[in-house]
């Protein structure tokens, strides 16, 4: 953007905090490849966006993005749940392994939240704020002011603040500063382009900084929000943690370029490129989803009067592909035997796959789905 500046760097006695210059005003995008890139991927989430209305029941299969979304943001914040640890029940997670697993079932307990939220809160800092309530409970940052902005100064890499890689605003700026960033979201007297609204928002978000805890998440987590509220998505289908994470070190690197050099546009060009592959990504991961669908739906069908309650499995297993016969049992009504029978017949026909190898306590994979999400 031609008439961009990001913010000036003011001394704090030992060190130096960030003052990043408000966003809502007027910008001037005047870069052609960014355009470009914006048209390239506002018709990419187009396509995506039709499968809400294309597949039957698509809520099914939002939860397993949400917790593909889930385990990538985590990820990129260092725990080391993959996604088959997220969907197992708690008991069933090694104890050293809790914590992580903890923070990966909050990120998706606060996206569901959020999403509902929407229906009568804004995206605003009051909707941020109770997101962040639910990320941080019973987490490691449980003490670090869950819902509340920061009351202390935060920074970012390095041992101690004389030597961070980065240090965002004094506390005392942040209200006046997310108050700007909430106004320019819903600014409709400025000609901004959606995706460019939220890439901005993300960025500033992110130099703010505003809690002890838990902003990486947040802000990843906003994106989905905000193309929700906006409804350029009509479901939550576009989760970008997973490109962020496997390109890691060109997101840190792009945010901070920004700061130091105010290059807007190569962050905007890294973003339009993250919502592009995403979005291709998403629709392959759908057609694939069909495509199953329309071979189990035929599998089934050769169980004669059992295929009732294995499409009842079934339905559980696109929302989470893990169960056991306790699981199956409740979902069917079914006696005891009866469930060993149903579950032999769907290993049998290559649905459920036993993963234990233990004498008891089994647990069952619909492997072939869960593949389209590693």
């Amino acid at each position: 953007m031609k008439n961009f500046n990001s913010g000036t760097y003011i001394k704090q006695g030992s060190y130096k905090s960030f003052q990043p210059e408000k966003l809502n005003r007027p910008w001037i995008i005047d870069d052609m490849e960014v355009l470009e890139l914006l048209g390239k991927a506002d018709r990419h989430l187009g396509r995506l966006d039709m499968y809400s209305e294309y597949i039957p029941n698509i809520d099914l299969f939002i939860n397993m993005h949400v917790f593909k979304e889930a385990t990538q943001s985590s990820k990129i914040e260092g725990t080391q749940t993959n996604i088959e640890e997220a969907l197992l029940n708690e008991e069933d997670v090694p104890v050293e392994k809790r914590d992580d697993w903890k923070e990966v079932r909050n990120y998706t307990e606060a996206m569901n939240s959020a999403i509902n939220y929407l229906k009568e809160l804004p995206f605003s800092s009051r909707l941020i704020k109770e997101t962040h309530r639910i990320l941080l409970q019973g987490t490691r940052g449980e003490h670090k002011q869950p819902g509340e902005f920061r009351t202390s100064q935060n920074w970012i890499g390095g041992l101690n603040i004389n030597n961070a890689v980065f240090v965002p605003p004094v506390h005392g700026d942040i209200s006046g500063l997310m108050g700007d960033l909430e106004t320019f979201a819903h600014n409709t007297e400025l000609h901004y382009p959606e995706l460019l609204r939220i890439a901005l928002i993300h960025y500033q978000f992110e130099t703010i900084h505003p809690f002890l805890d838990g902003n990486g998440r947040v802000g990843r987590l906003m994106i989905t929000l905000f193309l929700v509220e906006r409804e350029i998505l009509k479901k939550p289908l576009l989760y970008l943690s997973d490109y962020l994470e496997k390109h890691r070190s060109g997101y840190y690197d792009n945010l901070m370029r920004v700061r130091t050099d105010n290059d807007i546009s190569r962050w905007f060009k890294f973003f339009l490129t993250g919502i592009i592959e995403t979005a291709k990504n998403g629709v392959e991961t759908f057609d694939k989803i069909l495509q199953l669908q329309k071979e189990v739906t035929e599998k089934l069908k050769t169980l004669g009067s059992r295929s009732v309650n294995a499409q009842k499995v079934v339905d559980e297993l696109y929302k989470n592909p893990i169960t056991n016969a306790v699981h199956v049992q409740q979902i069917t009504g079914l006696t005891k035997p009866s469930v060993y029978t149903l579950i032999k017949e769907m290993e049998k026909l290559g649905i459920l796959k036993e993963v234990t190898g233990a004498k008891r306590g089994w647990v069952y994979i619909f492997n072939r789905y869960l593949n389209l999400f590693r």
